[in-house]
């Protein structure tokens, strides 16, 4: 059982129902997970309403959020806390599917959503649209690397807007600028501790304040540290007895939906601590401070006493020392839902009247902007809180999430009344892009909602024909907000769909191959290629698809497809015929579906999992085709065990190599011997489980004639040096080990090996337009029976030898190699492709 849902349970029955957003200071994501309802709900939302300071963690990648010290701000002290992160994690790896890059990036987006709700965190990224500059491009050694491919002014710029937007009390970077860290985190470092002062200061992009957008001095600046260098020791151990867990467990409660990168730990209970040092302060400090906002304002009665001690506006004041003790009775009220209703409309109306006292005050701008932010941020949260304490459940449901131009659609709002507080003037609106219309069938306004009763509105929705396409990083295109009085004060909230609303094409088309190698050496082989197509017009529809091709190249004529029903899958084959003689280089296999007197070459790819719900991400319906000469023995048979994180079988089936999947019973109980070649996947001994204890079958293989290739491996994946039939110790700092500059030169050490020249010649031109890296997690030893074959490294540090070791056993080859062929092959990079068929070509 999770710790929600004991939390829950520990005291409340669970309801099940869909997660109810709040305003402008909420995520906007979709909502896909249920929402643990109750008492526990109530305390996160009004538990906010105690503190005026807020806090930012700003890192790199989706999982960089320091998550243990982000619950303890956020669930413990009620601080408004920001998760800043600069991308999407496109460059990483994914332990649960095939998704690499943008999708990748989609589905760790999503999972970063779903994490900073379980930490009642406000989430920000640098990254606004797929391929935006600031891109994760894979592992870098340097700050300034990662600046340059970002560009600097481009991911400094969107930082010290977000500050100036949200105005924090205190920063904390997720990481240090040290020579042992991520590139991508030491740049958020470097740029997170320039920004103390550069956001302070009108003269750096003075295009914030010509649109209105103020200056912010941030008052303090941490960074991390440890239990001897310390300014503050963050309590994350502290065992909270509403949650029915410490900071540290609601953390990783919030890192296990980062499930694409295997996150999530289970931790004990008892004493943990965050260390942090103060770097910067705009206020006095001591050595050792209780917390990170000694000497700010954290309370509105902090505010008061500033206000007071600078003989400010006394009814500002006044209104300041009110809203703490209407905070004071709020938490008093606690559990009581009814009365905590009542004392946070009250809390709402002084929030309202203080807003109405700064304005006309003889304050200076400066504190007037700052009181007023305040106030707004405060609002919001007594929206959310308005809503817990009167047990409304809001919704907004959709015919379908799946529109495409020129659609109209049913989508209804509901209001649930769960509570004893009554609602009165319930407004249900629906807000739609610019250009769409949505008109309510009927009244969309309910004069009184009681306990137990529903208000429900349908809208009709029109979409133009012009509608932009889905994006998967846009705020949701269809919300809804759900007006009504308590005890004549006005409340908002804003709901989204529980999946993405998407306008897709109306015919989606995927192609397979999605990427196919051409052997100029054969180009007589026409390319097979599938379109599968999917209708999403909202009735029958039909298409004629073609493909446009690359000039002098054939196919077959048009295809007619008729689809009965919306969702309906059919698909159309065609015989690709290159010209006659086809120069090494790309090429596009374009799909085109036309429809009267339009067009579409368009598909959306499907992105699905429990954790982060349904999405989509568009894209061309093309093939990318590489042509290159290769040559492939006749016969080759390979079997490939495969981690999940690769499909490189896929491509050599495509250049004539016959290739099996090799399952457990296999590896455990078949014959090997039937195959030329054994191939593992990248850490793959971490995740076949059979593996190592039939290690010795894969060894005794290759003693008897068999071509074992082993890609990379990091320690953890139960990598042993005695796995090999010669020892290979993997090199630590896994990250001192690897080779980030896909550019850099690789030297052949042994040129006349027949790794390089069977049964394709090698030349240098093969290691050129490599993507992201070249190796990972090279060995720092091996036995002496190895050859190395080559030497690579980054600019300026001193090459490795181990990247690529080969050596004969009994009869057989076993070669260990830490390219990164997983992310060559499927680019079609055409030296990887030569060298690797070369790799299971090889034969004693």
């Amino acid at each position: 059982m999770s710790l929600r849902a004991r939390v829950t349970k520990k005291y409340v029955s669970a309801v099940t129902g869909l997660a109810v957003a709040g305003t402008l200071v909420l995520s906007m994501a979709p909502a896909p997970a249920n929402a643990d309802r109750g008492v526990v709900d109530l305390w996160k939302s009004i538990k906010p309403l105690t503190t005026v300071a807020s806090a930012m963690n700003t890192g790199a990648h989706p999982d960089d959020e320091h998550s243990a010290t982000l619950a303890y701000l956020s669930l413990g002290k009620g601080v408004n806390t920001y998760s800043i992160i600069a991308n999407r994690g496109e460059g990483g790896q994914n332990e649960i599917g095939s998704e690499l890059g943008n999708a990748l990036g989609i589905i760790r987006t999503r999972e970063l959503q779903e994490a900073s709700k379980i930490t009642n965190v406000s989430l920000r990224m640098l990254s606004e649209t797929i391929n935006d500059p600031i891109y994760d491009f894979g592992f870098s050694k340097s700050p300034d690397e990662t600046l340059l491919k970002w560009g600097d002014s481009v991911v400094y710029e969107r930082l010290i807007r977000q500050i100036r937007e949200l105005r924090p009390d205190v920063v904390v970077p997720a990481f240090l600028n040290e020579d042992s860290t991520h590139g991508h985190h030491r740049a958020i470092n470097v740029i997170t501790v320039r920004a103390y002062q550069d956001a302070a200061d009108p003269k750096v992009f003075p295009e914030h304040l010509q649109n209105g957008l103020q200056p912010w001095q941030i008052k303090k600046l941490y960074v991390p540290a440890n239990d001897k260098t310390y300014s503050v020791a963050v309590p994350v151990g502290d065992y909270d007895e509403i949650y029915g867990a410490s900071y540290t467990q609601l953390g990783e409660e919030s890192r296990f939906m980062h499930k694409s990168q295997g996150m999530g730990r289970h931790v004990d209970e008892g004493p943990i601590n965050s260390y942090y040092t103060l770097l910067q302060s705009t206020v006095p400090g001591k050595e050792k401070e209780k917390d990170f906002f000694e000497g700010i304002a954290f309370t509105f009665e902090d505010l008061a006493k500033e206000l007071e001690a600078k003989g400010k506006d006394a009814q500002v004041v006044k209104d300041l020392r009110r809203l703490q003790t209407n905070a004071d009775q709020v938490i008093a009220a606690y559990p009581a839902f009814s009365e905590v209703a009542g004392k946070v409309e009250a809390m709402k109306a002084g929030v309202q009247n203080a807003l109405t006292d700064v304005a006309k005050s003889a304050l200076d701008q400066a504190t007037k902007y700052d009181l007023t932010y305040r106030l707004h941020v405060k609002e919001e949260q007594l929206n959310k809180a308005s809503m817990e304490a009167a047990s409304l459940v809001a919704k907004v449901k959709p015919e379908t999430g799946e529109l495409v131009p020129g659609q109209t659609t049913k989508i209804t709002v509901t209001a649930y009344n769960g509570g004893k507080v009554l609602l009165k003037n319930v407004t249900l609106k629906l807000n739609v892009p610019e250009g769409w219309t949505a008109k309510a069938a009927g009244s969309n306004v309910v004069g009184l909602l009681a306990y137990n009763q529903t208000a429900s509105t349908v809208f009709e929705v029109n979409v133009p024909e012009d509608a932009a396409e889905f994006k998967p990083y846009d705020k949701p295109i269809i919300t809804s907000d759900v007006e009504y009085e308590v005890n004549g004060v006005k409340n908002k909230v804003q709901v989204v769909p529980p999946n993405a609303v998407a306008v897709l094409p109306p015919f989606s088309m995927s192609l397979s191959p999605s990427a196919a190698i051409l052997n100029t050496l054969k180009t007589d082989e026409p390319i097979p290629v599938k379109v599968t197509v999917r209708n999403y017009n909202p009735g029958a529809a039909k298409a004629s698809i073609s493909l446009k091709l690359p000039e002098g190249w054939k196919t077959d004529a048009a295809q007619e497809l008729s689809f009965a029903a919306k969702g309906e899958v059919k698909s159309a084959g065609f015989s690709v015929v290159p010209a006659a003689q086809v120069a090494n280089g790309s090429y596009t296999i374009q799909a085109v579906a036309t429809s009267g007197s339009s067009q579409t070459s368009r598909g959306a790819q499907v992105i699905q999992y429990a954790h982060i719900g349904k999405t989509y991400m568009l894209q061309p319906a093309e093939v990318k085709v590489e042509a290159f000469d290769l040559e492939v023995p006749k016969g080759l048979k390979v079997g490939y065990v495969s981690s999940g994180f690769d499909n490189i079988d896929q491509y050599l089936q495509q250049v004539g190599v016959d290739v099996t999947k090799l399952e457990e019973k296999d590896i455990q109980f078949g014959d090997l011997s039937s195959y030329d070649t054994i191939v593992l996947g990248i850490r793959a001994y971490a995740f076949r489980p059979e593996l190592i204890p039939s290690n010795q079958r894969l060894l005794s293989y290759v003693e008897n004639g068999g071509n074992l290739v082993v890609q990379y491996h990091k320690p953890e994946d139960k990598w042993s040096p005695g796995l090999a039939p010669y020892p290979i110790k993997i090199g630590e700092p896994l990250i001192k080990w690897r080779v980030t500059d896909e550019n850099s030169k690789v030297t052949l050490l042994a040129p006349d090996h027949p790794m390089f020249n069977y049964p394709n010649k090698i030349t240098d031109a093969d290691w050129n337009n490599w993507i992201q890296d070249r190796s990972a997690y090279n060995p720092a030893e091996w036995g002496k029976e190895y050859t190395a074959l080559i030497s690579n490294g980054d600019p300026g540090e001193k090459e490795f030898t181990g990247t690529f070791l080969t050596a004969p056993y009994g009869k057989g080859i076993y070669t260990y190699s830490s390219l990164v062929w997983y992310r060559e092959i499927p680019s079609l990079v055409p030296g990887s492709i030569r060298l690797f068929v070369n790799m299971i070509s090889q034969h004693q």
